[in-house]
């Protein structure tokens, strides 16, 4: 498999001083998923939990739901000069009555680590029916787990710690509990791996998790939380418009700029226990 790290010769300079040194930098490579043997789409990718990677893509795309939807999940050979495996290109099974993509998601051209919207044939072919519909059972959560989640998710990225060039997505119990982290150069992709973890692991809806990523919050990442069946997603930086907006028609709770002691909660907002956060 390829490595999630790579070494590169750097002109490094500090206080005006030059030397030449190694500098350790997130792999990205591409990974071609395909669907019965049918390509679908191409993201750019750090290696590593590939098929966690495909199968949370497939739960995002609503083209599976459960563990039993995929028979099996396998590396074909890459494109090399020799015929050896570059562990590039991924092939998922389905399930016989398992739907394939529809035609309209199918991307021609690779999605890179930032935008994984690229090649939508229109923004209605991502607003798939969820199988999970939000709504009020899920637990309420209390700002003191909540502002204690960027560092229990950043004291988790091990990766990140040597390159300084990963995205992450962890999930969480409603208690604060770290069940799951994957690290990507691509945030879309880091919360695909984590989804796929789940779906592998029979775990889907997941009900009573809640979503951390150390990005922003794009429509996509509340897309496939809704998928998922999450019913909170939260991120450090900013939410666009159209996020706020999916999440407000799913009854997602959606939290930006949660840092330190501090956030907005721009939908969902019965799901936080603010009167926890009062202080004497």
């Amino acid at each position: 498999m390829g490595r999630v790290t790579a070494r590169r010769r750097v002109l490094r300079i500090r206080d005006g001083v030059p030397s030449h040194r190694p500098d350790t930098l997130a792999a990205e490579e591409p990974m071609e998923i395909r669907v019965g043997g049918r390509p679908l789409t191409i993201t750019m990718r750090t290696p590593g939990h590939d098929f966690d990677l495909a199968a949370g893509f497939l739960v995002g795309e609503g083209v599976v739901r459960a563990a039993e939807d995929v028979v099996g999940i396998r590396y074909c050979a890459g494109a090399t000069a020799d015929g050896s495996n570059t562990y590039n290109v991924v092939d998922v099974a389905l399930a016989p009555g398992v739907a394939l993509p529809e035609a309209s998601l199918e991307r021609n051209f690779y999605t890179t680590s930032s935008c994984g919207l690229c090649g939508k044939a229109s923004l209605d072919a991502v607003r798939t029916k969820t199988t999970w519909p939000l709504d009020e059972s899920s637990p309420r959560i209390g700002l003191e787990t909540l502002t204690a989640l960027p560092d229990r998710l950043r004291e988790a990225q091990r990766v990140f710690d040597s390159t300084g060039g990963l995205h992450a997505a962890g999930l969480f119990t409603a208690d604060g509990e770290l069940t799951c982290l994957r690290e990507d150069v691509g945030r879309h992709n880091a919360v695909d791996k984590v989804i796929g973890d789940a779906l592998r692991a029979n775990r889907l809806p997941l009900r009573d998790s809640v979503l951390m990523v150390s990005g922003r919050a794009s429509f996509e990442l509340v897309q496939k939380a809704v998928m998922a069946g999450i019913p909170m997603l939260a991120a450090v930086s900013a939410p666009s418009s159209l996020a706020v907006d999916l999440a407000a028609d799913s009854g997602l709770t959606l939290i930006g700029f949660l840092r330190g002691r501090s956030m907005n909660v721009y939908t969902g907002t019965d799901r936080v226990r603010t009167e926890l956060a009062v202080s004497s």
